[in-house]
């Protein structure tokens, strides 16, 4: 379960639109998004136009400015789309019953999934953020919300004395959370081999996390 974290535009910290009061707005919007993140992984941050997400989406400028003040603003709304995707439950919805690995495993393979679907824009908020100090507070306030959520769950099978009591819950959050992202990033985005020159299978990599994780926390021996 991962994640690691400008005068004169409206960036992803200024506040958001309501949706659209109406479901032909609503789906006028989500065609703007969607064409947007078509054209930003096509063509990249800097050399995408309005023009060239106008034409995708088959809309007048005018339609657009009706939904967005920039492609600032269409560019956070494409990211805040992602990071729900990748939001999943994680460790905190352990139920009696559960194995609690089995539930780590769970998360860890639906976080590695949905970062590899949206591994290209996983680097372009990458390299956004190195110049852009709004997309970089972005990066990191959503990375925190990551931690936090992961640092809670921890907490939580402490109390319940399945893990090491002895750990801070956000330290090892903040550290674990990092390992993960780090290594998605390196393997979706970077496109990083193994040692035999070999892609990385996304079960060998659930697998290591997960063992990495439950090792660090002192899971209960699964016999």
């Amino acid at each position: 379960m991962g994640d690691d974290g400008s005068a004169g535009h409206a960036g992803p910290s200024a506040p958001q639109r309501d949706l659209p009061p109406t479901p032909r707005g609503v789906r006028t919007r989500a065609a703007l998004v969607a064409a947007a993140r078509v054209v930003f992984e096509r063509d990249g941050y800097l050399d995408t136009r309005l023009a060239d997400i106008t034409g995708q989406a088959h809309c007048a400028t005018g339609t657009f400015y009706t939904y967005f003040a920039n492609k600032e603003e269409v560019f956070a709304a494409i990211l805040d789309e992602a990071k729900q995707d990748m939001l999943h439950p994680g460790v905190g919805r352990v139920a009696d019953s559960d194995d609690p690995y089995d539930v780590l495993e769970a998360s860890n393979r639906a976080y590695l999934t949905a970062y590899r679907r949206n591994a290209k824009l996983m680097g372009l908020m990458e390299q956004v953020a190195h110049i852009d100090p709004e997309f970089r507070r972005f990066r990191t306030e959503r990375a925190e919300t990551f931690i936090a959520r992961n640092a809670r769950g921890i907490a939580d099978l402490q109390k319940r004395g399945i893990v090491d009591p002895d750990v801070d819950p956000m330290t090892a959050s903040r550290a674990l959370s990092g390992m993960v992202s780090r290594l998605a990033y390196a393997v979706f985005v970077s496109g990083e081999v193994d040692g035999d020159g070999r892609e990385y299978d996304l079960d060998e990599l659930v697998f290591t996390v997960t063992r990495l994780w439950a090792n660090a926390l002192r899971f209960p021996d699964r016999g």
